[in-house]
Formats: structure tokens, sequence, C-alpha cells
């Protein structure tokens, strides 16, 4: 049987929390014995996730000891959850679009140790990336190389034999890494240079969080794309007049005036109100949002948010109860009144 560890991540896209997508795909591919790494204390995400039944499946939660030292460690610390079996090591936030099943299948019929994910990228210092020989054959692994050998990153999806992970486990340190953590790449290194059966499958249409504004609305686009279409119904009370274009999902309890286009694909969470406005495809409404006489596109609003502006709003992250405004229907009207969050970005 294979096993499953996951890091946290619940950002909600297309929304839901970014990590139902990684379990969607680890239940699509017949994996239904899953473990999450939490951290100490953690009881959100118990509280999302519950306890998987909504796959199929049986999720436990494994407290992540001795504070964050590394990806690498993520394995070995949920050893006894694990035991003898195979397991894929996925982490939560990583989105790939179609199957796992050729990287499951791929590891078994070539009896293989572990077996990788890579994916071609325009910033390869950015991960671990593949190093090969003159013959093709895989060299080494370099965790963000500052020249990098290959544009060819390792993703954030691994298969191992649990015995062989252990055995490299143990001949690795906290020492050999810059940043003092126990290198998920270091791992996949040793196995290489040790004999180990090492293999990949090379994927496309992959994205991986790095904390910034753009990788969400990417991978928010993403997931819209690799819904399924009956994924996408109209729950909501939508005027008759109102025109819709695409895949659109609209909630329970949101009302859509006459006077407005929706154009997928866009989900629209429950209890929202849009009048007089443009949705634009590749947009993501929470619930309980208020959208008037505004164009939005590309975007990722998050529940409870206000925006009453006849601006265009593309690309943006609009958050938790946030309120956006026209500056000509506030008081005084010479400038801008902003109250900015920690870490923003704001074009005006």
């Amino acid at each position: 049987m294979l096993r499953e560890t996951l890091n946290k991540h619940l950002i909600p896209l297309a929304n839901e929390p970014l990590i139902f997508n990684a379990i969607n795909k680890i239940t699509g591919a017949g994996i239904l014995d899953i473990a999450i790494n939490v951290n100490p204390g953690e009881s959100e995400m118990q509280k999302v996730v519950g306890d998987g039944s909504r796959w199929g499946a049986s999720i436990t939660y494994i407290e992540q000891r001795g504070g964050a030292i590394g990806i690498g460690q993520i394995v070995y610390n949920a050893r006894e959850f694990i035991g003898d079996d195979d397991v894929l090591f996925y982490l939560g936030d990583n989105i790939i679009l179609g199957s796992l099943q050729k990287f499951i299948d791929k590891f078994r019929q070539e009896d293989l140790d572990c077996c990788l994910a890579f994916s071609k990228v325009s910033n390869p210092t950015m991960f671990g990336v593949a190093s090969f020989n003159e013959d093709g054959s895989l060299k080494e692994f370099i965790e963000k190389p500052a020249n990098p050998p290959s544009d060819l990153a390792v993703t954030g999806i691994y298969l191992y034999k649990m015995k062989s992970h252990l055995d490299a486990f143990r001949h690795i340190s906290q020492a050999d890494s810059t940043r003092g953590e126990y290198e998920i790449t270091h791992i996949n290194d040793w196995l290489l240079k040790n004999g180990y059966k090492v293999g990949y499958e090379e994927i496309t249409g992959w994205w991986k969080d790095t904390g910034t504004p753009d990788a969400l609305i990417e991978g928010n686009a993403l997931i819209m794309d690799d819904l399924p279409r009956d994924h996408f119904s109209i729950d909501g009370d939508v005027h008759i007049d109102t025109q819709i274009q695409g895949q659109v999902s609209i909630g329970k309890g949101t009302r859509v005036s006459e006077d407005t286009l929706i154009r997928g694909p866009v989900v629209i969470g429950e209890n929202c109100e849009i009048t007089s406005s443009y949705i634009g495809p590749y947009t993501a409404i929470g619930n309980h949002v208020k959208v008037h006489e505004t164009e939005v596109e590309h975007s990722i609003i998050f529940d409870g948010a206000t925006i009453d502006t006849t601006r265009r709003i593309v690309n943006s992250l609009i958050g938790t109860n946030a309120t956006l405004v026209d500056v000509a229907r506030s008081h005084p009207k010479t400038g801008h009144r902003l109250i900015i969050g920690d870490n923003s970005f704001v074009e005006l």
C-alpha cells in the first residue's frame, strides 16, 4: 500500500483550500490512507479537512517534531504511520494538471527506490535542480544552484520505498545545509549516488506556491482549468437577463442583477451580491462578497470583501472582509485614503 504525507496549506483557491486539490489528486490515484504533517498545537487544519470521509479516505494528523527543520525530515517524522509501506510524499503547495497514476505506475513497474516529478522552469535558481551525465542519465541534484546545470526542477511530489528513504535520512545532516535544515534534495542525491534506483517523470502545467500574489493567482487559474464540468452549477438567484458565458458556478443565496456579465471559468460562493458588474475569466469570489459596478478579472476575492468601484480590477488579491471603493464616492475628494496590511502591493 502507498501512504501519504502532506504539508499544511489552507489558502483558498477556486473557493476551496489548496490542500483539497492535493487530496483530490491523491485519492484519484487510489491512495486512501493519508497523513497530514501539522505544526504542534495545530487545530484549524483538522477542522477544515476533517477525517477524510468526504473523499472516502482516512486522514491522520501527525505533529511535526523538532520544529521547522526541513521537509527532508517529514517522512522520517511519519515513520511509525508509514511502517514498511511505500510512500507518496506530496507537498501541499503543489498543483499539477492530470493524474498521478503515471508516476505510481513507473515507480512500481521499474521497482524504483525513488521516483521524482520534474518540470521545466524559467527560474531554476529557486528550486532543487537535476544534473545529467553525457549519456542522459541522472548525475546529481543541486539545491537552488547559482549556476543551474539544467532547467528541470524537482517538484514537490516524491515516491519512495520507505526503507530506502530511511537509509538516506540516516546519512544526511542539517550541517550539510546552508539553511541548517534536512534537505529533501540531499536525500534524493544520496540515493542516486549510492546505487539506489532513482527514476523520474517530466510533467507540464505545474505550479508551486512561492508566497507571492502572482503565484496564488496562477494557482487559482490552474485549478479552475482542472475542475470537472460537473463542478460548475448555478444555485443562486440569477436574473433572467444576466449574461453567463462559459463554465460558471454560483453558490446558494447569491443574487446576480440583470445588467451583469459573467464570463467563465468563474467560481462565486454563497450569499454574495453581484450587481451591474463584469466578472471575467479565472476569477474566484468567496462567500458573502459584494461587487457593485465593477469589472473583475483573473483575481481572487476572499470572503466578506466589498468592491464598489468603477475601476477595472485585474490580477489581484482582495483579502477577507476588505473594502475597495471608488475615490469619487468618498470624502474629501482630494487624495486617496488607504489602509494597507503587511506585505501589501497597491497600484493606483
